[in-house]
């Protein structure tokens, strides 16, 4: 296939599946596997982390004024009641402190398993089992009084912490996905579909952006043995690069936008259900000899 064509086909499907509980790093692992890309080779290991910055960097901008009101009433909070510990910024840095440290001191692990398709798929099967379980229980509409936390501004240091822990699952074996470990944990923990799902968005920009930001760093700097990856040697290669890269960005935009709405009235079983049908699939495939 032309790389120009296959890279806007793959920042399609970063941009598509970097938000939805349906794991980037599972779908783009598959679609390489299934276009013939050497995953030794060190410029397609780079390229995967170069289009999954493009598709995290959509959600400052969508959520620009958001943030900016956040940063606006810290730390008293938009109503005044929160505190330095309680405001919604120092939930997402303590969310995310819970879930990079354990992942780093895992990172062999994670290595390990980064590219093991029985991990892939058993990761999507059982993720997918589990969200259709927490949905079923915990989700429904706002009216129900079955949910504590209809905003993230009310939310609790506890329910940070709790969904900082669960997304480690989602570090450690690929597949899982990191929004379905945030949105399901969220879930469990009394948090409506749509304050799981923000909070999701909010916790993946530091954890995204230092998981890139490592990632680039062992390609650019390796201390220890072979780099990560390498950057592009010539101009085909960047412009190869740049197609990934700006279509993920887009992509990912027009997915946040519409995620957000579909979640106000609807639930997340039908991703559930997505995810185990490929998760299935992809341990068919294993069982008949493609590895």
């Amino acid at each position: 296939m032309n790389e120009y064509l296959l890279s806007v086909l793959l920042g399609i499907v970063e941009g598509l599946t970097e938000f939805l509980p349906v794991s980037s790093t599972a779908h783009l692992r598959i679609c390489e596997s299934l276009a013939g890309i050497d995953l030794s080779n060190g410029y397609w290991k780079m390229y995967s982390i170069v289009i999954q910055l493009g598709a995290i960097l959509c959600l400052p901008i969508y959520f620009r004024a958001r943030i900016a009101g956040f940063l606006k009433t810290f730390p008293r909070g938009e109503r005044g009641d929160r505190t330095m510990l309680t405001h919604p910024l120092t939930l997402v840095m303590i969310a995310f402190v819970c879930t990079a440290g354990p992942a780093f001191l895992l990172t062999k692990v994670i290595g390990k398993h980064l590219e093991s398709m029985i991990i892939i798929g058993c990761s999507l099967l059982i993720g997918g089992i589990v969200m259709w379980i927490v949905d079923t229980l915990y989700g429904g509409p706002p009216d129900s009084q079955r949910f504590r936390t209809e905003h993230i501004e009310d939310m609790s240091m506890l329910q940070a912490i709790w969904i900082g822990l669960c997304q480690i699952f989602s570090a450690v074996f690929p597949g899982t996905s990191r929004s379905m470990s945030t949105i399901a944990a969220g879930q469990i923990a009394g948090m409506s579909r749509t304050s799981a799902l923000e909070f999701s968005f909010f916790l993946s920009m530091p954890t995204m952006v230092s998981a890139i930001g490592y990632d680039l760093l062992r390609t650019l700097r390796a201390k220890h043995g072979e780099p990560l990856g390498r950057m592009p040697a010539n101009s085909q290669e960047w412009i190869v690069l740049a197609i990934g890269f700006t279509v993920s960005f887009f992509v990912a935009w027009a997915v946040v936008a519409w995620f957000m709405n579909w979640v106000r009235s609807r639930g997340f079983a039908p991703f559930a259900i997505y995810r185990i049908i490929v998760g299935t699939a992809v341990l068919a495939w294993v069982v008949l000899g493609h590895r």
